[in-house]
């Protein structure tokens, strides 16, 4: 089946108001920049972000008042520090209030992967000895059953509406190669109901299948493909690009406040700029 579109008509049609969004699930690489700039001109609202290390694109789509909860390990700007739209809508409320149920990396991971392998949760004993299971309810501390003296941790299935991937090829019926660090890649896409892929090139079938190790899911899970080369700039793409770090700068410095963010998506996202 080919499942190639474009862009726009991947966000409209699997990207409904509501949705649940994995994004950024390889921490600082191959972040999908191009589709979270399209889901904030689509105006989208109500979404769930979910992602470990969600660099500047959850930071955005917070600021262009597309998300009501992220469900993260951390939200900010890995190399200039705060985020400052993320700290606006947690601290004042704006552009709307945010909820936030907040993971370690590992716990974000373990609840891919529960939902992943189909089970209700996964029994662990990180982030005992932490207050995250008093500010998550997802994170449920109760009686071990084969250490009675010893709590345990069960954490919550989170399975994501849609996984959005950034890769460096696919294929028209889906098949996606994934170098690099993979994060929680391969979790989040068996977690997820269903999967956009962008990439930097279509190529034949043939040249995939005859490289299997690094195709990261199974087609059939496969929603749209999307050509989209550069769709991961600024973050680095291994074998294509590296990171933009002068981006990072400038976005931290043009947005910290509200005018500056709204200035900065209008030149950058809704009228297709650059960073500067």
């Amino acid at each position: 089946m080919n499942r190639v579109m474009s862009l726009e008509e991947a966000v409209r049609a699997h990207v409904p108001d509501g949705s649940s969004l994995l994004l950024g699930a390889c921490l600082e690489s191959v972040i999908p920049f191009a589709a979270g700039h399209e889901i904030i001109r689509q105006r989208r609202r109500d979404l769930t972000l979910i992602g470990p290390i969600s660099d500047i694109l959850f930071d955005q789509i917070i600021g262009a008042g597309c998300v009501s909860r992220v469900i993260a390990a951390w939200i900010g700007n890995v190399s200039a520090g705060l985020a400052h739209s993320y700290r606006r809508a947690v601290e004042d409320g704006v552009p709307r209030p945010l909820e936030v149920r907040e993971h370690s990396n590992l716990s974000l991971g373990l609840a891919l992967m529960a939902a992943g392998v189909g089970s209700p949760f996964i029994p662990t004993r990180t982030l005992l000895g932490t207050d995250l299971p008093s500010t998550n309810p997802d994170l449920i501390v109760t009686e071990n059953p084969l250490a009675a003296e010893e709590p345990i941790v069960l954490v919550r299935a989170v399975s994501p509406d849609v996984a959005v991937f950034h890769v460096q090829k696919a294929d028209e019926e889906g098949r996606g190669h994934l170098w690099g660090n993979l994060g929680v890649a391969r979790e989040g896409a068996l977690a997820a109901d269903k999967i956009i892929l962008t990439c930097e090139e279509i190529r034949p079938a043939s040249e995939l299948t005859a490289d299997p190790n690094r195709v990261l899911i199974p087609a059939h899970k496969v929603a749209a493909v999307v050509e989209c080369p550069g769709g991961a700039h600024p973050s680095p793409v291994p074998g294509y690009a590296e990171r933009d770090h002068q981006y990072f700068q400038d976005y931290h410095r043009r947005t910290r406040t509200r005018e500056g963010m709204e200035e900065w998506l209008k030149e950058c996202v809704y009228q297709g700029g650059g960073s500067s």
